[in-house]
């Protein structure tokens, strides 16, 4: 197994040259942008690593990672025209900077070329390429449809809240990394034991969004801090506090969370208090180091190198830990 950058920059490096000029440009310039717009790379990095650690040759399993890739923005695509969000990675996202109409069809025309790009594949790896990609991007439209659901709800409970960023974020993780041991025809038990693996590490690493979103430097966190709570988001954060607060600090808090004042700077220190003073915060950590625990044990579990779950172990503790 190669340092993330390597995968990185291979995987860079084999994007660049899928995003070529089509026609008609005003269907495929609004793809172009999106997928260049940078970001983590995580998921198709975790396909390439997959591949890697069950003894394949990473490269096989690029167009796996592209799809994936690919699919990642297509769903970006979609949510951001959903929220009216004006910037993607501090850029206009695409409805903004097309239209909506725009970003529906081009958005539309990423998932179809997250599926084309399986068939570079023989038959039998298409086949479990395809069967696992439809359940998954089923999951992630239903998690998309909760997290809408749970805006005018006020009795999400934790166990929902869990349910939805696993099919929201977490299964699109565990997917990655199994589309990478099914290029590298890895056993069946092997990739259901990987694809628990990065689906726990995908909680783990949700909720560390969730926690650094209110408590994450502004510095290095990359995104608005706060912006959940100005949008009256009800992340753990907020369910647990609500659970553990006495009556009369929830009424309060809930009824924060009921305003939208046009300067949040009060707002957002006061939700912050109330997360910290409740143990909602602490709690939160918890939670993201048993999910990446959980992780770690079904990690012991594979039938790869030692040396593979140490740098698998290793990355997974730079996700529960990392700043940004």
């Amino acid at each position: 197994m190669q340092n993330i950058p390597y995968y990185q920059e291979a995987f860079t490096k084999y994007l660049n040259a899928f995003t070529t000029d089509k026609n008609p440009q005003t269907l495929y310039n609004p793809i172009h942008y999106i997928l260049n717009l940078g970001g983590k790379r995580l998921r198709p990095v975790l396909t390439l690593i997959a591949a890697d650690i069950f003894n394949s040759d990473y490269k096989k399993a690029l167009d796996a990672a592209l799809s994936i890739e690919v699919f990642h923005n297509f769903s970006l695509v979609h949510d951001d025209i959903m929220d009216d969000a004006p910037l993607r990675r501090g850029h206009q996202t695409v409805h903004e900077k097309w239209n909506i109409n725009t970003g529906i069809l081009s958005g539309d025309a990423m998932l179809i070329l997250a599926y084309q790009l399986f068939e570079k594949y023989d038959p039998e790896i298409f086949q479990a390429l395809a069967r696992l990609f439809s359940k998954t991007a089923l999951e992630v439209c239903e998690g998309q449809q909760y997290d809408i659901d749970f805006e005018t709800r006020e009795d999400v409970s934790i166990p929902e809240y869990l349910k939805m960023i696993e099919y929201k974020t977490a299964v699109l993780v565990g997917a990655a990394m199994q589309m990478g041991a099914i290029v590298a025809k890895a056993s069946e038990e092997d990739q259901n034991k990987i694809y628990d693996f990065g689906r726990f590490l995908g909680i783990a690493f949700q909720l560390q969004d969730d926690y650094l979103d209110a408590f994450g430097d502004p510095k290095t966190f990359g995104k608005q801090v706060g912006g959940d709570i100005i949008e009256n988001k009800k992340t753990y954060l907020y369910i647990k506090s609500i659970e553990f607060s006495a009556e009369e600090d929830r009424i309060q808090l809930q009824h924060l969370f009921s305003l939208s004042p046009s300067d949040p700077k009060d707002k957002i220190e006061a939700v912050k208090e109330a997360f910290t003073t409740s143990g909602a915060a602490e709690a939160t950590r918890q939670e993201i180091v048993n999910y990446t625990n959980m992780a770690f044990a079904v990690l012991e579990t594979l039938d790869i190198s030692e040396e593979n779950k140490v740098a698998l172990k290793l990355f997974g503790e730079q996700l529960m830990n990392r700043e940004v």
